[in-house]
């Protein structure tokens, strides 16, 4: 039509829409708009699916919108100034902060294209390339002088962690034993089909009857109401003689949700699955599906997925594909218009108000969200409903259980921890569909399943390594004449003589002339193991049984305990239990045990700061 100024968009994702720029505010803005929002949804913009398209087309109405509704509104480009971007963006934090923040970042975006970076002015491109405020929380808003409390955003209350060990099996029992009850019920009414095509006499009245109408719908794809049932296309008798041959919208959940499972795919991506596909030696299956939200040009990965044993199906990423085309493919016939993907189901076409008795359709053929799934509805409406585990720390009586929240979210956050723990935490191998920084961040960081994971394998490793310090600790006091010698108590020569040291080496030890680094060797010049001169560390005499420690050391023992704390800090955990961990085992379990909680209290007050440690490390010889 004349006047009309229009963009039309063509999605990597195989829909279309087309976006009026003639019927926005400001008419002296229409043609750099429609020419930069061109270039943002086009073959090299970022906005290459129709939802993305469209969010993008909002936050660019809710701006002229916005601007038109001024006292003096700018009327063509190059009159905006910073101070209405300021504005518009102060607005929609007032009056919607889940997305305030994103309209301005999408107008960035925009004013960053060609068609409007020449037209506007450049203290305003100045004022875009500045970080954009941090989003603000409701609360903040309010008392910033809103004026009025702003609700929070739709499914603030919603989880989005993954589910728990035993949450996740329920969980995937359910499904597959739903999953499991779709495929039984389509199986054994083509299996009745077959055998009425083949031979109608041979079947039992009441079966030959049900044959004749699969073999009507099978031809027509239109429902018959049964006999005996109320004559009106909304009878539930419909719905389930339907089932006998086609999936119908109550069965897209499950299906959905156990395909999401063993893809370990987001419902974006499921919901997007390809007819096409390539068989590798009835192994695997190869197929292109969509990954959305990595850029231009980055839509589309080629994937293969194990098909398994016969009969494992509705455990194999590949069989259950196969599955899912075998329950479609009859829907998929029957429909008016081919479509690259895979879902098709029976609908009634009265309650969709078309019209019509039946309809074949492809339920996210046009937009992933025409259909609702309701993942929890499916959870709770089940016959065992599906219940949450009671928080930590509680009871959790069978009264007081709480539904299970289901969603494709949490199920992809459960299997990206799944993974990670089946790779031993290691994030380079189980980084799948996402890098490592986006696994991390978006599904790892703060789940408590994989933070109790991550405790218990710290803690087992502690564990370990303590109980490796403590085996080379025996074994080097084993070989070195029977560990150290501790006297608690008095450390004068009278005491060490009544411990066994001979007078001179009693006398000596007592006036601190046998002090090494932080205990005494009564004879340096013999080694127990060698027999010759000691050539060994200083943190080695821990475990010599030349050793020496009286109450007069404790100090320096307690500061070579902090230093080697501060190391612990500094280094990796494996290699200071090898570096340190003998010496202080040697040190926490064999010798202070031996002194009484009030010795031990003493020598606090006169704890000695350690400069030894760097000492003894012998840094200048390390390669």
């Amino acid at each position: 039509m004349n006047g009309t100024l229009v963009v039309s968009f063509h999605g990597d994702d195989g829909r279309h829409a087309v976006f009026d720029v003639s019927r926005l505010p400001l008419p002296g803005w229409h043609r750099a708009l429609a020419a930069a929002f061109a270039a943002r949804t086009g073959p090299a913009g970022g906005l290459r699916t129709r939802a993305a398209a469209s969010t993008g087309w909002g936050s660019l109405v809710r701006l002229m919108r916005f601007l038109a509704c001024l006292p003096r509104p700018p009327a063509v480009p190059n009159q905006l100034t910073p101070e209405h971007l300021m504005a518009f963006h102060a607005h929609r934090v007032a009056t919607a902060p889940a997305t305030g923040h994103q309209d301005l970042a999408r107008a960035r975006l925009l004013f960053s294209l060609p068609g409007l970076r020449e037209q506007v002015a450049p203290q305003v491109l100045d004022h875009l390339r500045q970080r954009l405020p941090a989003p603000r929380t409701p609360q903040v808003a309010q008392a910033a002088g809103t004026g009025s409390a702003v609700s929070p955003p739709t499914g603030a209350g919603r989880l989005t962690t993954g589910f728990s060990d035993g949450e996740l099996a329920r969980l995937l029992a359910a499904l597959r034993a739903d999953a499991a009850t779709i495929r039984d019920r389509i199986r054994s009414g083509q299996d009745l089909l077959r055998r009425y095509r083949a031979d109608p006499s041979a079947l039992e009245d009441r079966e030959r009857r049900l044959g004749r109408m699969l073999a009507q719908m099978a031809a027509t794809g239109q429902v018959p109401v049964p006999p005996g049932a109320r004559p009106n296309p909304f009878a539930p008798e419909r719905q389930q003689l339907a089932g006998h041959l086609f999936l119908t919208l109550r069965d897209l959940a499950p299906l959905l949700l156990l395909a999401a499972a063993l893809s370990e795919r987001n419902g974006e991506t499921v919901k997007e699955l390809p007819v096409a596909h390539r068989m590798l030696e009835d192994r695997a299956v190869e197929l292109v599906i969509v990954k959305r939200r990595r850029g231009a040009r980055r839509w589309f990965e080629t994937v293969t997925w194990e098909i398994g044993a016969p009969g494992r199906e509705l455990h194999t990423p590949g069989g259950f594909y196969l599955l899912l085309l075998e329950l479609t493919a009859r829907s998929r016939r029957l429909r008016g218009s081919p479509s690259p993907l895979l879902w098709s189901v029976w609908r009634n076409g009265y309650a969709a108000g078309l019209g019509a008795p039946d309809d074949h359709c492809a339920p996210f053929e046009h937009s992933l969200r025409g259909t609702p799934i309701l993942p929890s509805a499916w959870a709770a409406d089940r016959p065992r409903p599906l219940l949450a585990d009671p928080p930590p720390g509680t009871p959790g009586r069978p009264g007081e259980a709480q539904p299970l929240q289901v969603s494709f979210n949490r199920i992809k956050t459960s299997m990206e921890v799944r993974r990670t723990k089946r790779m031993g935490g290691h994030l380079p191998s189980a980084a799948k569909s996402n890098t490592m920084p986006v696994l991390f961040r978006n599904y790892l960081s703060g789940d408590p399943v994989i933070t109790t994971w991550a405790e218990e394998v710290l803690g087992e490793a502690f564990a370990d390594a303590e109980q490796a310090a403590r085996r080379a600790h025996e074994h080097a006091v084993q070989a070195a004449g029977g560990g150290p010698r501790v006297l608690p108590g008095p450390a004068g020569a009278p005491a060490l003589e009544a411990a066994g040291l001979v007078p001179p080496v009693a006398r000596q030890a007592a006036d601190g002339d046998l002090d090494t680094g932080w205990s005494a060797c009564i004879d340096h010049t013999r080694h127990p193991l060698t027999g010759r001169p000691c050539q060994v560390s200083f943190l080695d005499c821990f475990h010599c049984g030349n050793c020496l420690i009286t109450r007069t050391h404790l100090p320096r023992l307690l500061g070579l305990l902090r230093a080697l704390a501060q190391r612990r800090r500094e280094l990796p955990e494996g290699q200071w239990w090898q570096h340190y961990g003998p010496a202080w085992v040697a040190i926490r379990q064999d010798i202070l045990a031996r002194f009484t909680p009030a010795e031990l209290e003493q020598a606090r007050t006169g704890e000695e700061h350690d400069a030894l440690l760097d000492l003894v490390e012998n840094p200048w010889q390390a390669p």
